[in-house]
């Protein structure tokens, strides 16, 4: 099992919040300045920018300022060990399941009587 040394703690942290969650899935499309990130969501840009800190702090955006203008953009590698982890998950349930379903069918294919 992979040691991700805390780094998927602080993604799964950021990405509890449905603002910061709404944030990553614009990114998805492509990089945005914080003003543009910011227009759909009620709040400040104080705000906004605290989100922005939090999905940095963990690696999930990067953000860049030209001039006067920050330009957000989503870190995919990031992304992706989140997404790994998932599916890892996923596929060790599956497997259990699946066991569980073949110990609770007899030879002839019919449920077990007695139940659980």
């Amino acid at each position: 099992m992979p040691n991700y040394g805390g780094s998927l703690d602080r993604v799964f942290h950021a990405l509890a919040d449905g603002t910061r969650r709404a944030m990553v899935e614009r990114l998805i499309r492509g990089p945005v300045s914080v003003s543009e990130l910011a227009s759909p969501l009620e709040m400040s840009l104080p705000a906004v920018t605290q989100h922005i800190q939090v999905l940095e702090a963990c690696g999930l955006v990067r953000s860049e300022k030209a001039g006067r203008v920050r330009t957000c953009r989503i870190e995919p590698d990031v992304l992706r060990t989140a997404e790994d982890w998932l599916a890892g998950q996923r596929t060790s349930w599956e497997r259990r399941l699946d066991r569980l379903g073949d110990y609770l069918l007899d030879d002839s294919g019919t449920p077990e009587q007695g139940g659980l």
